[in-house]
């Protein structure tokens, strides 16, 4: 077992050793880590929906109508009313036909590429795609292809090369580490000349973009256009969950093809009852979106301003690229000293040297918030030469 010791003691010397921070409180924008009152600016919360009281009141009826436990998976003992009831909202809020609920957003990526393709298969996968749209294209068995983060000159290159009957582009919708969207008109346009599937995860999309914040989809006015939609409830709905909308045949497909689907313990119902109340907020209440992306634009603006290599992003998803993994680290360490926790993303969830402070704001910071921030990276950024 001295391997294991050599791996450890390697990501360590590389700065890449990851360890746990422990909320002591429920998480909103300002939360409290190990006891400690910090303002959080590095959860997927983007509406600040975690601890919202109308959440907790759909929870707590749930609790007392159904229990905690769902009992067993969704195919024997665990499908409730609920259940049926939320994916009829979310395949509606997303402009599909039906929809399907799996446990995870990782399992339903997984579920679905394995389910549907196989050695015959020729899958187009951009570069930065996730890392459970990755694992399930390999498990699949099919031929990946890798195109060019959002490129799309390369991509149409590829498909001339990869030419075959069962043919499928898959692509995150917005990038969890970028922040950046994926072209998806442009992709359909693609796909439709050349008879090949789409398929989108739009985790990070989804209560965040379009008009009634169905997601990146909605963003492009692209409904009805894509074939697979994967999303989550775990991010802006701050609930917990993954799920699949497109076609009733697809839908009755993967509830017999699943796997991660057919052998997964169900939510329990108390889940699915907060995912329900929060996409009713979510399509009735339009305004926390509107600041959210207004506050992301005003504060990447100012971050460029003191010096910082941000990446563009039209979400709320900044990324704040330090490079060197230690010195990423060090100023997420320094931040934290200072009452504000901004996680430092590293190699392998980011490619080597562009180690960078992930920034995610919501949608309840204000101004005071963000100008408290800005002091507090400019500081510790001078300090370590970061700017």
């Amino acid at each position: 077992m001295d391997f294991i010791d050599e791996h450890l003691n390697h990501i360590k010397d590389k700065g890449l050793y990851r360890d746990f921070k422990f909320f002591t409180s429920s998480q909103s924008k300002y939360t409290s880590i190990d006891n400690r009152r910090v303002l959080l600016m590095a959860s997927n919360n983007y509406l600040d929906l975690c601890a919202d009281d109308r959440l907790k009141e759909a929870a707590e009826k749930a609790i007392y109508t159904y229990g905690v436990g769902s009992g067993g998976s969704r195919l024997i003992t665990g499908s409730c009313k609920l259940h049926d009831q939320l994916e009829k909202k979310i395949a509606d809020f997303k402009g599909a036909e039906a929809a399907i609920i799996f446990n995870t957003g990782y399992m339903a990526n997984i579920g679905t590429i394995t389910a549907i393709s196989d050695q015959e298969w020729i899958i187009f996968s951009d570069e930065l795609n996730h890392a459970s749209i990755i694992d399930g294209c390999r498990l699949s068995g099919a031929k990946v292809v890798i195109y060019k983060h959002c490129n799309l000159d390369h991509l149409q290159e590829k498909i001339k090369i990869h030419q075959g009957k069962k043919r499928l582009i898959v692509t995150d919708g917005v990038f969890s580490m970028d922040g950046d969207i994926a072209p998806l008109d442009k992709i359909v346009e693609l796909a439709k000349e050349n008879k090949i599937l789409t398929m989108v995860d739009d985790a990070h999309g989804t209560g965040v973009l379009g008009d009634n914040g169905a997601g990146s989809v909605e963003h492009f006015n692209l409904k009805g256009d894509i074939d697979i939609q994967v999303g989550t409830f775990s991010k802006a709905l701050a609930s917990e969950g993954g799920f699949v909308v497109g076609s009733k045949s697809l839908i009755e497909y993967l509830r017999h093809k699943a796997r991660s689907f057919i052998y997964s313990t169900a939510l329990s119902p108390v889940t699915i009852a907060v995912s329900l109340r929060s996409l009713d907020i979510v399509k009735n209440e339009r305004e926390p979106r509107v600041k959210l992306l207004e506050n992301s634009k005003w504060f990447q603006a100012k971050l460029r301003k003191l010096g910082f290599n941000v990446l563009e992003s039209k979400t709320a998803i900044i990324a704040l690229i330090i490079g060197n993994a230690a010195k990423a680290r060090k100023l997420s360490e320094k931040l934290f000293e200072e009452g504000i926790f901004i996680t430092a993303i590293r190699p392998p969830t980011v490619p080597d040297n562009t180690s960078r402070l992930r920034i995610t704001l919501m949608s309840t910071h204000n101004r005071k918030d963000l100008k408290f921030a800005l002091e507090r990276l400019k500081k510790a950024g001078m300090e370590l030469d970061v700017i």
